[in-house]
């Protein structure tokens, strides 16, 4: 009996090719869904079924915390008893939970208080600092201590992990990620835009909290002379209105999106020139996908990209940021590199272990 746990849209994304490949294989599950994030949307387009059981309401909103931080860790808090409650009326050997949100740290503690078997997808990631991005950094790191079994991405977190010296079970499955790419580029819902434009994700806590930040994030955008499409969090759209930055966006090559489905987003991120972002799994599918990302953060938990030469950490430093961008108009070469992520067979990995 496997029990699968998710909070976000980010969660659901990552896992979701491993819920395929088990309705695949016609392989009972049961969902457990935090309400962090509403999910209906995702479930829909990727065919998967609705929760079995619901912990909170979901928000209409995409952030249930907008930037209060001390908010989401007491809800987290909240969600311990939740998930033990249902894991010890379901009995399943295995409780897979992505990641590093609110959600994935508090499933990974009931599992173990439940006697369950923890599956920590996306294990091993490691920025080098507590707070840079924060809570997620703290929220991986209790993930890896309470798993009984950790999917490493890379080769880089395998050998993280083990030089850590985690109690529980290493397995290098690659990164889901990869999986998800694939199946939606087979999914294509719109007509994807002329080519050509620059796609902008920003919505890390630590960024969009700081008005220094923000201001310094705001310049940089500003300053790319092509299309900028900008699919906005609400709770970055509340920060930029909050320090008075939302006007200086108000430009005829910035286009300011609502969010759109993350099958469009994969298509929207297909045909662009390259992304500006502060965001983690944008990393990630930038690799898939073969697109120059320029990071806005000081630290990554991602370094396998930065080895590519696709993906330039600029430290938040807005010279490095223009330089990097300047040097993919410029006519950015890249040799080409094998994906540290794997190949788009992980989901295929984590049911033969699972099953095994």
């Amino acid at each position: 009996m496997i029990a699968i746990v998710l909070g976000t849209k980010a969660e659901l994304i990552k896992t979701m090719p491993v819920m395929k490949e088990l309705d695949k294989r016609k392989i009972p599950y049961s969902f457990i869904h935090t309400g962090q994030h509403s999910l209906g949307e995702l479930l829909e387009d990727f065919k998967l079924k609705k929760p079995d059981v619901v912990l909170y309401e979901p928000p209409k909103l995409s952030s249930r915390f907008m930037v209060k931080t001390h908010k989401a860790i007491f809800w987290g808090m909240s969600l311990v008893p939740k998930i033990i409650s249902a894991l010890r009326k379901l009995k399943p050997k295995y409780v897979i939970y992505h990641g590093d949100t609110m959600s994935a740290s508090a499933a990974a503690v009931a599992s173990k208080l439940a006697g369950c078997k923890g599956v920590h997808l996306e294990a091993g990631l490691r920025s080098g600092s507590l707070l840079e991005p924060f809570p997620e950094e703290i929220s991986r790191q209790i993930c890896d201590s309470f798993s009984s079994v950790l999917l490493a991405v890379s080769d880089l977190t395998e050998s993280t992990l083990r030089n850590e010296g985690r109690k529980g079970e290493i397995v290098k499955a690659g990164n889901t990620i990869v999986d998800s790419v694939k199946i939606c580029l087979k999914l294509k819902k719109t007509k994807p835009k002329a080519k050509g434009y620059v796609v902008v994700n920003i919505h890390r806590h630590e960024n969009i909290k700081s008005k220094e930040r923000l201001v310094k994030i705001v310049g940089i955008i500003a300053s790319v002379e092509r299309n900028v499409i900008w699919p906005i969090h609400d709770n970055t759209k509340q920060q930029l209105i909050k320090f008075g930055l939302w006007e200086k966006l108000q430009k005829q090559n910035i286009e300011l999106w609502p969010l759109i489905s993350y099958i469009d987003f994969i298509h929207l991120l297909a045909n662009c020139k390259y992304i500006i972002t502060d965001g983690g799994s944008i990393q990630e599918e930038s690799l898939s996908l073969r697109k120059p990302c320029i990071l806005l953060r000081r630290r990554t938990e991602r370094i396998e990209g930065l080895s590519t030469g696709l993906n330039f950490l600029t430290d938040l430093h807005s010279e490095k940021a223009l330089g990097a961008i300047n040097q993919i108009e410029s006519g950015l070469k890249v040799k080409d590199f094998q994906n540290p992520y794997g190949n788009g067979d992980s989901a295929g990995i984590i049911v033969d272990y699972l099953t095994k």
